[in-house]
């Protein structure tokens, strides 16, 4: 029985701290900043006389 209540606390517990850090660690939806994203295509830095496929 000790154990049983032992583990229940220990669910109980993580349940708590998963809740607590999703709302520390910014887990929402931001939109997207475009200016601090890489270059998003490969083409726009495309050299002459390379093939690319």
């Amino acid at each position: 029985m000790i154990l049983l209540i032992a583990l229940l606390a220990l669910a109980i517990w993580a349940i708590v701290a998963t809740v607590i850090e999703l709302r520390h660690d910014g887990h929402r939806r931001v939109p997207t900043d475009w200016t601090r994203v890489a270059e998003r295509d490969a083409l726009d830095r495309a050299e002459t006389g390379h093939v690319y496929r």
